[in-house]
């Protein structure tokens, strides 16, 4: 596992204090997790964007037209 070191305000140090105590997790523990989610919403935005081209050729516009298609 590799070592990060950042740098936080005093704010958001507290805020993530706060949700380790509430959590019972280490801070670490916290601030993985929320990059971890991060990451992923960052990677979902990027594979959907590649995608929606495609979608949208085959008349996939909405929620609806993709649970049509594939019930």
């Amino acid at each position: 596992m590799k070592k990060l070191k950042i740098r936080l305000s005093n704010r958001l140090d507290g805020a993530l204090t706060r949700i380790a105590r509430q959590t019972g997790r280490g801070k670490s523990a916290v601030a993985r997790d929320l990059i971890k989610r991060h990451v992923g919403a960052v990677r979902f935005r990027e594979l959907r964007a590649i995608a929606l081209p495609f979608a949208e050729a085959q008349g996939l516009l909405t929620d609806e037209d993709v649970f049509r298609a594939i019930s």
